[in-house]
């Protein structure tokens, strides 16, 4: 008899080992949920749009993007954090979820490395540092002299502390040994709206918002924050021109929750490199100077590890915190 509740044992358990790989063979077999942290419309809602209708088309199934916004994101990663392991949940979120979020948040309710299994490193965006035209420079080494002749003079806006905007600042005050007043708002609506009217004279922004200030001479760009220049603003140099390191920019990572099978995971990630090569999504990203990366899955994790190293250190020296 113990023979046979011996084998017994030995035979649900090898069950248990192979399930998930069985269950995986027939991946997918019903609608895959994709987690927005944001709230719709915004530039990642709509990249995610666009990256489902393209996977849908490989994977052969649909998959309905779903947005779960609030407290800087945390909601909508908690959501997937704590989702079944089986590839029908799946987030597309960005630097601040993954990397920042960490270090601003004392009570976060996910781990960014344990909770996740990342499927690609999608693409990187640049912030513009714009200037307006009434402040008398036209490079970054005119700022940095500006700033440097008249420290805690100069004011500079962001979307609200430990913004991507904000931070971006901070790096750049710590790596240039210069001294700028942050004016947080409530949202970026309200910081472009004294940025143009030259009340606050200085601001990072990702493109897409002030392309047509740009266009029409009523924001100056000066830097890029990309490690190179970008493909759409060649003429723009990049920071790390001038301050050799400096690096900051949005970055996007598709991600299932932990446990998820090995073999579902490279197939998303299959699916989402091919997608990332269709000229719908090409071209409409290129257009907002968002560069295509297309990763393999085992290359994000160390990436996401050195990005929460790197930010920890700017909100420690900046001393930002979420009201």
């Amino acid at each position: 008899m113990s023979r046979r509740i011996f084998r017994l044992t030995v035979i649900i358990a090898s069950l248990f080992c192979v399930a998930p790989h069985v269950r995986a063979a027939d991946y997918p077999n019903r609608v895959i949920r994709l987690i927005v942290p944001y709230s719709p419309g915004g530039g990642t809602d709509v990249m995610a749009r666009r990256l489902a209708a393209e996977m849908g088309k490989g994977l052969g199934q649909g998959i309905a993007v779903e947005n779960v916004g609030g407290a800087g994101g945390n909601i909508g990663m908690q959501q997937v954090a704590k989702a079944a392991p089986d590839g029908y949940t799946i987030v597309l979120a960005l630097t601040a979820q993954f990397a920042v979020n960490e270090s601003l948040y004392p009570d976060l309710p996910y781990d960014p490395i344990k909770d996740f299994e990342p499927i690609a490193l999608l693409a990187v965006a640049p912030y513009v540092l714009v200037v307006h035209p009434s402040l008398p420079v036209h490079t970054l080494k005119e700022l940095i002299d500006l700033a440097k002749k008249e420290p805690g003079k100069l004011s500079y806006a962001s979307a609200g502390n430990g913004s991507g905007a904000h931070l971006s600042a901070e790096l750049l005050k710590s790596m240039a040994g210069i001294d700028m007043i942050h004016v947080p708002y409530k949202g970026a609506g309200s910081a472009y709206a004294d940025l143009l009217a030259g009340r606050v004279p200085v601001m990072f922004s990702t493109y897409a918002p002030i392309t047509s200030y740009l266009n029409s001479g009523m924001l100056r760009a000066i830097a890029v924050s990309t490690e190179k220049r970008a493909a759409g603003l060649a003429d723009v140099p990049a920071i790390s021109e001038t301050l050799p390191g400096y690096r900051s920019d949005v970055w996007y990572v598709i991600a299932a929750p932990a446990r998820t099978p090995p073999n579902i995971v490279d197939r998303l990630n299959k699916e989402a490199l091919t997608a990332l090569k269709s000229p719908a999504i090409e071209t409409n990203l290129a257009s907002d100077l968002i560069q295509v990366i297309g990763s393999r899955s085992d290359e994000v994790k160390p990436f996401i590890q050195s990005e929460i190293a790197k930010w920890g250190e700017v909100v420690k020296k900046s001393k930002a915190r979420i009201e």
